[in-house]
C-alpha cells in the first residue's frame, strides 16, 4: 500500500521446482551488516541482517542488479518457516518492517526487500514481469534457502510463505505460479488482472474496450518516474504509458503487456493455499479483482480465504490488529501444521458508532464458503424511463465517485446517513449529465453482497463512455452513495448492455430505495472532449446478490442494559441537584471562549488520566497546555473536542456544555492528529475538498482569510508531494482555520519544523489571535510557548498545577524551561 503519504501507504504499505543453478551461483553477498532491532516495551529482541543480493538483470544474463534486502531471524527457535514480504508500489522494505518484526516475534524466518527500482536497489521497474520481478524472487528464495535459520523441506526448498499489498501481493501471486517451493501466499489488496483494473468496462467487453483509469494510472507512472518522465521504469514501459495518456486509449500492446505482468495469465498455476484480504474503499483494485483470483485458484483445487474489510486504497479502516492476526493464523496452519485456519469468506461491517470514542465499531460476518459476487440474486423492479444526458465540452466539470484516499470520506458503508454527512457537500454528480433509476421502497431490510447487475439500452453517436453507480435514497429523499465507486463502460448506441456495478457489502433499510445513476463523466477517468447528448433507459430490473449464509456473531449485551432505569434516575437526581451547573447553557459564560471544571477522566485500566482539572480561557488569549508524558493533555483536548466522554465535571465553549456533536463544535477549530492530504491535489484543492466534505456553504469558509494568516502564498497552487514538513504543518493550521473559528486547538502544532519554520508558526497564530480569537496549544518545546503564548496552564499526573499569564508563572528574570520544572518538581 505506498503513495505518497496515506497514498504510499496504500500502493506502497504494503515447491519443488528446478533449481535455477546458473541464477543461483550468480547470487553473492555484496555487503552486509549485522543490526541487532530492540522493540518498545518488553517485546522479544529481533536480530535482523542488512545486505544487498546479487541478481540476474532479467533477460541481461550477463549484468546483475542488487536488491537491498532485510532478513528477520526467527525468535526464540534455531530454525522457522520462512516468509517473504513485498512492499506497494512507492515504497521499499522500511515499509514492511513492522509486519516483518511481528512475524519474527512469532518464529518465522522473513525476508523484506526493496523491488528493483525501489528504495537502494537497482535496476528498472518491470510491473511484476516474468522477466523480471518474478526472476529476482526465485534467486531471493535460493538465497533463502541457504540461511541456516530457514526450516526446509528438501535441499534448496525452504518452507515459505508470501504477504504483500498491492504490488507486494501481485508478486506474491505471480512468484508461487512460477516457482513450486512457495507453500502459501497471503496478498492483500492486489490485482487479478492490471489491464482490466486501468481500463475497466463493466459491460464485459474487457480491457481494449475500457474506459482508461487516467488519475490512478498516472499517479502509478509518475510516482515511480524519479526526476524525468521515465524515471525508474523500463523505457518501454514509460512510452506505452505516454501513449496511452495521450490518447486516452487502450493500444493492443499496452493491455499484453499489462496483462502479463498479471496473476489472470497464469492463475492456473496457483495451486498452494490462499488467503486473499481485499478492500472496500478500494476504487484501484476493486473487490472483483479478487473474486477472479478466487475463482481461478479455487478451479485449480487449492483451498481459498476471501476476506473483505473496511480499508483500501482509498482509505478506509485500515483495521491494521485484525488483518496481522488473519495472516499470522493463516501461515501458522499452512507452514507449521498448526490448527485448521478459518477457510471461507469473511466480511467486515460497520456496526454503528462507539459512544465514548465517536469511532466506527467494525464487526465481522462469516461464511464457510466463498459465494462469489453473484449469489442468491433478488431481482428489483426498475423506474425504467428514458432520459435524455449530456458529455459537457471537453469533460469538465466532471462527476466525482472516488479520487485516490477520498474514499475514506464514504467508507463508513452501512451508516448510510452518517456516510452522506460526511461526503454530502461533494460534486457526485453534475446535473444533466447523469440519468436516475429507482426501485420502489423496500418493504423489508436488504444486505446486497456482491455486484448487482442491470440491462441498459443507449441511443447517441458513440461508442458511449458511462460510470454506473449505485445510491441508497432514505424516505426523506438524502441520496448517498452506497460506495464511491463507479463501474466503467463504454456502449455501442442503438443496442443494449448488461452492467456489472461496483462490488460491495451493503445494508439498505427497510422504506429506502436503491437507485442506479448512470453518468457521462468523471473525473478519474479520461472521457470524450466533444459535447454530445444520449438517450439511455433501463431495460430489466435490479438483480441485487445477497449472501444470508454470512452471520455476525452477536454481541453480547452490555451490562448498562440491564441498570439503564436507575441510571436514568440518577441522571434525574443529579439534574436536579446541580440546578444552573448542569444546564446545556449558561448565558453568563456567552463571551467566554472556554471553561473547564472539575473535569475528571479513568481508563478502564484504572489509570486516572485527568483529575479534577479546572482552568478558564479569555478571548485573544494564546494559551499554552504543557506538561510532561501522561501529564493528561491528550486526553483533556479529546474532552474537550467531544470525542471521549469525561467521568466528571464539564466543559463549556461559549457558555454551551459540550457532548459529542455539540452543534457550539462548529466554533472550533483543530489541529490534533496528523492531516490527510491528498498529494496530488494542490494545497487549494485539499482545502476545497475538505470543506465541501463538511457540508457547510462555501461563503462560510473564509477560505481567502485563513489562507492570508497561514501565509502560503503561491505554494497553494502546487501539489501538496511537493511541500516541505513546514508547509505541510502550515496547510493544516490553514485547515484548521477555515471558518474561521472562534476557538483554535491545535496539538504539537511545531513538530518536525526547523528554528525558521517554527518562528513562522508562531507568527501565524499570533495573527490569528490578533483579531479577537482564541488559541490553545499543547506543546513540549517550552521556548516556543515562552515566546508565543500569553498564558499557560501546567499540568502533571493529570493535575493542573500552575495557571495564568506566562509572564506570572516564570517570575523575574527566570526562563519558563526553569519554572516548568521546578512546577512538576523535577528542577536540578
Amino acid at each position: 500500500m505506498r503513495l505518497g503519504g496515506a497514498l504510499r501507504a496504500r500502493w506502497g504499505r504494503t515447491g519443488r521446482a528446478a533449481r535455477w543453478s546458473a541464477a543461483a551461483a550468480a547470487i553473492a553477498l555484496v555487503g552486509g551488516t549485522a543490526a541487532v532491532g530492540a522493540t518498545a516495551g518488553e517485546a522479544p529482541r529481533v536480530r535482523t541482517s542488512e545486505q544487498n543480493v546479487a541478481v540476474v538483470d532479467g533477460p541481461k544474463d550477463d549484468q546483475r542488479v542488487t536488491l537491498d534486502t532485510t532478513f528477520y531471524a526467527p525468535v526464540g527457535r534455531a530454525k522457522g518457516p520462512a516468509v517473504m514480504i513485498g512492499h506497494g508500489f512507492g515504497g521499499d522494505k522500511h515499509g514492511v518492517a513492522e509486519e516483518a518484526r511481528a512475524l519474527a516475534r512469532e518464529g518465522y524466518a522473513v525476508l523484506a526487500w526493496s523491488a528493483r527500482g525501489f528504495g537502494r536497489s537497482t535496476g528498472e521497474i518491470a510491473l511484476n514481469s516474468p522477466d523480471y520481478e518474478v526472476k529476482d524472487t526465485r534467486q531471493l528464495i535460493d538465497w533463502l534457502a541457504k540461511r541456516p535459520e530457514v526450516q526446509l523441506d528438501g535441499p534448496g526448498d525452504p518452507r515459505l510463505g508470501m504477504a504483500g499489498e498491492s504490488y507486494g501481493g501481485a508478486i506474491a501471486l505471480m512468484t508461487a505460479a512460477y516457482d513450486r517451493r512457495v507453500d502459501a501466499i497471503a496478498p492483500q489488496i492486489t490485482w487479478n488482472d492490471l489491464a482490466d483494473s486501468l481500463f475497466p468496462d463493466a459491460s464485459g467487453g474487457g480491457a481494449g474496450n475500457g474506459v482508461f483509469k487516467k488519475l490512478w494510472a498516472g499517479l502509478f507512472f509518475t510516482d515511480g518516474a524519479g526526476s524525468s518522465a521515465c524515471g525508474r521504469f523500463l523505457p518501454s514501459l514509460c512510452e506505452m504509458y505516454q501513449k496511452v495518456a495521450e490518447t486516452g486509449a487502450p493500444t493492443a500492446d499496452a493491455v499484453a503487456t499489462l496483462r502479463r505482468s498479471s496473476p489472470s495469465s497464469v492463475i492456473d498455476r496457483v495451486t498452494v493455499p490462499t488467503l486473499l484480504v481485499q478492500g472496500q474503499a478500494d476504487s484501484l483494485f476493486p473487490l472483483d479483482q479478487a473474486d477472479a483470483n478466487a475463482r481461478g485458484i479455487a478451479r485449480n483445487g487449492a483451498p481459498v480465504s476471501v476476506v473483505w474489510y473496511q480499508g483500501g486504497h482509498d482509505g478506509g479502516d485500515s483495521e491494521t490488529g485484525r488483518v496481522r492476526g488473519l495472516l499470522r493464523d493463516f501461515f501458522d496452519a499452512r507452514l507449521r501444521g498448526g490448527a485448521a485456519s478459518r477457510d471461507g469468506f469473511a466480511v467486515t461491517r460497520a456496526g454503528g458508532l462507539d459512544s465514548s470514542t465517536q469511532q466506527v465499531v467494525v464487526e465481522e460476518a462469516t461464511a464457510r464458503a466463498y459465494p462469489g459476487l453473484g449469489a442468491g440474486p433478488r431481482t428489483l423492479p426498475l423506474d425504467g424511463r428514458e432520459q435524455t444526458i449530456f458529455n459537457p465540452a471537453g469533460g469538465s466539470p466532471a462527476s466525482i465517485s472516488a479520487l485516490p484516499g477520498l474514499g475514506a470520506l464514504g467508507g463508513l458503508g452501512d451508516l448510510g446517513g452518517l456516510a452522506g454527512g460526511l461526503g454530502g457537500g461533494l460534486p457526485v454528480d453534475m446535473p444533466g449529465q447523469s440519468a436516475q433509476f429507482d426501485t420502489a421502497p423496500l418493504a423489508s431490510p436488504l444486505r446486497l453482497t456482491g455486484a448487482a447487475t442491470v440491462r441498459i439500452a443507449v441511443s447517441g453517436k458513440g461508442p458511449v463512455p458511462l460510470f454506473a453507480k449505485l445510491y441508497d435514497v432514505s424516505p426523506g429523499g438524502l441520496s448517498v452513495p452506497a460506495r464511491r465507486i463507479a463501474a466503467p463502460l463504454r456502449v455501442t448506441p442503438g443496442g443494449e448492455a448488461r452492467v456489472t456495478l461496483p462490488a460491495m457489502d451493503y445494508r439498505f433499510d427497510r422504506g429506502h430505495r436503491l437507485r442506479v445513476v448512470l453518468a457521462t463523466t468523471d473525473m478519474g477517468f479520461a472521457t470524450p472532449p466533444q459535447p454530445a447528448s444520449y438517450k439511455v433507459r433501463v431495460v430489466s430490473g435490479l438483480t441485487v446478490p445477497t449472501v444470508p449464509a454470512l452471520k455476525t456473531e452477536p454481541t453480547p449485551i452490555p451490562a448498562w442494559v440491564w441498570v439503564l432505569p436507575l441510571v436514568a434516575f440518577a441522571i434525574a437526581a443529579g439534574i436536579l441537584v446541580r440546578g444552573r451547573r448542569g444546564r446545556m447553557t449558561e448565558p453568563s459564560l456567552s463571551d467566554v471562549p472556554l471553561e473547564i471544571s472539575g473535569l475528571t477522566k479513568k481508563y478502564k485500566n484504572g489509570h486516572l488520566a485527568v483529575a479534577d482539572l479546572s482552568f478558564r480561557v479569555e478571548k485573544g488569549q494564546v494559551l499554552g497546555l504543557l506538561g510532561p508524558n501522561g501529564a493528561g493533555k491528550t486526553t483533556t483536548l479529546r474532552m474537550l473536542m467531544g470525542l471521549i466522554h469525561p467521568d466528571s465535571g464539564e466543559i463549556r465553549i461559549f457558555g454551551h456544555r459540550v457532548t459529542p456533536g455539540a452543534p457550539v463544535l462548529s466554533r472550533l477549530g483543530s489541529f490534533v492528529e496528523g492531516p490527510g492530504f491528498l498529494p496530488h491535489l494542490s494545497g487549494r484543492d485539499n482545502l476545497d475538498l475538505y470543506w465541501r466534505a463538511t457540508g457547510r456553504p462555501l461563503d462560510e469558509a473564509h477560505m481567502d482569510e485563513a489562507l492570508r494568516i497561514a501565509g502560503l502564498g503561491p505554494a497553494l497552487e502546487r501539489a501538496v508531494r511537493t511541500y516541505s514538513q513546514g508547509m505541510r504543518q502550515r496547510l493544516a493550521i490553514a485547515q484548521a482555520m477555515l471558518g474561521l473559528p472562534d476557538l483554535l486547538v491545535l496539538d504539537e502544532p511545531t513538530n518536525g519544523l526547523d528554528p525558521p519554520q517554527i518562528r513562522e508558526m508562531r507568527e501565524v497564530l499570533v495573527r490569528y489571535a490578533a483579531g479577537g480569537r482564541t488559541v490553545i496549544v499543547s506543546s513540549h518545546l517550552l521556548a516556543e510557548v515562552e515566546q508565543t503564548c500569553t498564558h499557560a496552564v501546567v499540568m502533571a499526573g493529570g493535575r493542573r498545577v500552575a495557571a495564568g499569564p506566562v509572564a506570572e508563572i516564570t517570575g523575574s528574570g527566570r526562563r519558563l524551561e526553569d519554572a516548568f520544572l521546578e512546577i512538576i518538581g523535577e528542577a536540578p
